[in-house]
């Protein structure tokens, strides 16, 4: 008989976070990426779909007033294929501790940020996917279980990764 189960409260807080956070990361870069300009015809202007959906999301980054027009324009072309990268790397789940630090990090970022602009009653869309969506108190409440689920997934594979599984064989010291 086994000492413990295979999946306990720390293992299932770590796959739905992997599962739930790394969806919605590989969604919005898809979508900050493909999204806005889907009425253009997709082969004879992708390109310049591309371009023209990383220019508006630009405009949205522009709109916090944090970064100077280079900064701007870094997040703008770098921040969806971060999140696509680094959604994918967490739904396989390789490097847990690495990018689940990374996503925390980023989510406590966007928490902070999307929380400045509201306490200062900016009036401009979020910027979080590709439609426009007004910043609201449901984007601060959002972000912040976003941010929690972030916290408590990377605690607890720090925490797992002490432990051995319950599956693997003892060691055996003889003397």
């Amino acid at each position: 008989m086994l000492e413990s189960s295979p999946f306990n409260f720390r293992r299932a807080i770590i796959w739905i976070g992997r599962l739930l956070l790394g969806g919605i990361f590989v969604y919005a870069g898809i979508s900050k990426i493909f999204f806005p300009n889907t009425h253009l015809w997709p082969m004879f202007v992708l390109r310049f779909s591309i371009s023209t959906n990383l220019a508006t999301f630009a405009e949205q980054v522009a709109s916090y007033k944090l970064l100077s027009p280079a900064g701007v324009d870094f997040v703008a072309h770098t921040l969806p294929f971060a999140e696509i990268l680094l959604g994918l790397l967490l739904l396989i789940g390789w490097g847990l501790r690495l990018w689940a630090s990374l996503v925390t990090l980023l989510m406590l970022g966007f928490l902070t940020v999307v929380t400045r602009a509201y306490l200062l009653h900016m009036d401009i869309n979020c910027g979080c996917f590709a439609t426009p969506e007004p910043l609201t108190i449901k984007t601060v409440i959002r972000d912040s279980l976003f941010a929690a689920l972030a916290v408590l997934m990377t605690v607890c594979a720090f925490i797992e990764a002490r432990r051995p599984h319950p599956w693997s064989v003892r060691e055996e010291i003889s003397p």
